[in-house]
């Protein structure tokens, strides 16, 4: 469950009073009247039953810039229930969710290109190279956890899914100079330092089979469902799982040393990853029914979702078909 709290003028208290009920609110309670005459509502609300009564809220104050809506997270409510009571909780908790807008405010934030960003892209492609060149695994696991390239993918797909144009271009952007900076940077070391880079960790970011194809494809599944049912914690994981990082450091230090099948085989490598969390996601986002709220935007959506989804769906196929060719062994220079 979470507290929405809607701070409006005092004329919408009976109005809020009655959709508090209608969308089944476990309790509500007000605040006092301001000075400017807005008072506080504040509803205890099933996590089913959110995104209808947040869609409603906005329908209502569509026409007034006063009023305020609020979702705040709640670690724990208590009150004298029976076991039957307890028990219809128990198998509600078991249906986190998050609304559109929770989602919103939670994945926008991965798509931001401000200095923490830049930083962490920076000092995380430091320590995966270190790590690769080192066959050090605990450093690489490390630079994965600490890489900031897997947020933008996941704004990229869900902003595709409400058509908003706005954050797809900051997602791009996100991910175009995430990536550019970890391989510009991963170049300067196998151009400048005399490393050596054949060791198995190394060499497992120059192949990729149809197995990475699956681990990309349920890891950017995992991610969303993640997200979607409030266990963000679990992003850690998918992080680790579908590291976009390495390979993307990999790929520079082959460029930078000329090892160009090898490098082709990073840059292979990290495409599928990317194509296939952003295939994976999108799908879990349609399934999961996160769609804009008014019907003007969702017939935007329905031609966002056309494009990307077909462009990512022929990437995926090119992936794959060029994965089986260099599988099989065809005599071709990759």
């Amino acid at each position: 469950m979470r507290i929405v709290e809607v701070v409006a003028d005092a004329k919408h208290a009976k109005t809020l009073a009655g959709m508090a009920r209608f969308y089944g609110a476990v309790d509500y309670w007000w605040g006092n009247t301001s000075a400017d005459g807005r008072c506080t509502i504040r509803m205890l609300v099933p996590d089913e039953k959110r995104q209808a009564l947040i869609d409603s809220l906005q329908d209502l104050f569509i026409a007034t810039d006063r009023a305020r809506i609020v979702v705040q997270p709640i670690d724990a409510t208590l009150t004298h229930e029976g076991p039957a009571q307890r028990d219809a909780n128990d198998n509600k908790e078991k249906t986190v969710s998050s609304t559109r807008e929770e989602l919103y405010t939670q994945i926008a934030k991965g798509a931001q290109l401000d200095s923490n960003y830049l930083i962490l892209t920076v000092l995380s492609t430091l320590v995966a190279a270190i790590g690769l060149i080192e066959d050090n695994i605990a450093v690489v696991v490390g630079a994965m956890v600490i890489a900031p390239l897997l947020g933008p993918n996941i704004a990229l797909a869900f902003a595709t899914s409400l058509g908003d144009r706005d954050l797809t271009w900051r997602a791009l952007r996100t991910n175009i100079v995430g990536v550019s900076i970890a391989v510009a940077i991963s170049i300067a070391i196998g151009l400048f330092l005399p490393v050596g880079l054949d060791n198995p960790s190394i060499a497992l970011r120059t192949d990729v089979d149809l197995a990475s194809v699956v681990l990309g494809l349920a890891s950017g599944a995992a991610a969303v469902l993640s997200l979607t049912t409030g266990l963000s914690s679990t992003l850690v994981g998918v992080m680790v799982a579908v590291a976009l990082l390495p390979p993307a450091a990999t790929m520079g230090m082959m460029i930078g040393a000329e090892r160009w099948p090898d490098a082709f085989g990073a840059f292979l490598l990290l495409t599928t990853n990317i194509v296939c969390v952003l295939l994976a996601a999108k799908l879990v986002f349609l399934l999961k029914g996160v769609r804009p709220r008014s019907w003007i935007e969702r017939n935007r959506a329905k031609q966002s979702i056309l494009i990307y989804f077909s462009l990512w769906v022929v990437l995926f196929l090119i992936l794959v078909a060029v994965i089986l060719i260099r599988t099989t062994g065809w005599d071709i220079p990759w």
